[in-house]
């Protein structure tokens, strides 16, 4: 019965962080936006913050409140083994995935670089220390700034959309509904969805870790394989929903572009701004640690042969990527 109850605990933790995300980035993507804040700086931080959030929040409570490394480290290792070879695996069975020139100039060169950055740092000492968080999350902000420099320079956004819709014909909506949408936009309705968002992230993470834990030890399964596993395909769920909606409307920039954002934020935020807070233990780590360098390299090979995009073939070979580290992780 108990492992019934945490099961549960665990699709509502996972429901809670999914949703919270998105409530919390509305909302403050709403209130930015009234207080003036440029639409670039909202997507360069609340973008990769929000499909992210549900990675952070688990690794820091796994980390502070039950002092799981294996849960931590594995989240962010499963989570970016799973956003290449089974999200973007997926989504190239949907559709062609182009990479963009801006991609293959910078975006996969800097997930390359610090996916073996973190590697080097964790063989060394066998741990992430504070000393390698403080490096891992000032190279995320040496990243954003070269984003605004690009992104100012080309005066683009590197985040938004283009509606290529045909203009939506005016509604004859009801008085209710009117008044419905005008809530929405006001300030103590963005506080509080904000609010609301951010403790549905908190406790979902909370729910997430602590039900995978006592699964995973009434089960007689480690905290690394829960983490690399069932944690990391949760909180990629976000990652997941973005690309595959992403690749049906035909917007493959914001699929791929999602994914390796995503990941390199995994690496410099998750796993930076939890070892600021308290060391991470790496031992154990080094095998999937280099599945994920190898996703990585796969992504970058595929995105860098002639055409530059990864094709129907390409999405196959990610996806039997995938099933072999999982037949490798659970026979091992």
């Amino acid at each position: 019965m108990e492992i019934i109850v945490n099961i549960l605990l665990l699709a509502l933790g996972f429901v809670m962080l999914v949703k919270g995300a998105d409530w919390f980035v509305d909302s403050a993507a709403g209130i930015a936006g009234k207080l003036g804040i440029p639409e670039l700086v909202i997507g360069l931080t609340l973008v990769a913050f929000g499909t992210s959030a549900p990675e952070l929040s688990v690794s820091l409570t796994s980390a502070l409140k039950i002092h799981s490394d294996g849960i931590t480290i594995g989240n962010v290792v499963g989570s970016n083994i799973i956003n290449i070879v089974l999200i973007l695996g997926i989504t190239s069975l949907i559709c062609k995935i182009p990479c963009h020139k801006n991609s293959l100039k910078l975006d996969i060169p800097y997930m390359m670089g610090v996916t073996i950055l973190f590697i080097v740092l964790g063989i060394m000492g066998n741990s992430v220390s504070k000393i390698d968080g403080i490096i891992l999350v000032s190279l995320l902000a040496v990243y954003v700034l070269i984003l605004l420099v690009i992104s100012i320079k080309t005066k683009t956004n590197l985040f938004a959309e283009e509606d290529e819709s045909e203009p939506e014909q005016k509604e004859n909506i009801s008085p209710l509904k009117a008044k419905i949408n005008k809530l929405k936009d006001t300030w103590y309705f963005m506080v509080i969805l904000l609010l609301i968002g951010l403790l549905a992230i908190i406790y979902g993470s909370d729910f997430v870790v602590k039900s995978a834990t006592a699964i995973a030890r009434a089960a007689g399964v480690s905290d690394r394989i829960i983490g690399l596993t069932m944690i990391a395909f949760g909180t990629s769920l976000p990652e997941l929903i973005t690309s595959v909606t992403a690749a049906r409307k035909g917007k493959t920039d914001i699929a791929i572009g999602n994914i390796i954002g995503s990941n390199i934020f995994n690496i410099l935020c998750v796993a930076g701004v939890t070892a600021c807070l308290v060391p991470l233990k790496f031992e154990g780590f080094l095998t999937d640690s280099i599945y994920a360098l190898c996703a990585a390299l796969l992504l970058a090979v595929l995105c860098y042969l002639p055409g530059h995009a990864i094709k129907r073939a390409g999405g196959i070979l990610m996806l039997a990527f995938y099933i072999a580290y999982m037949t490798k992780l659970f026979l091992s």
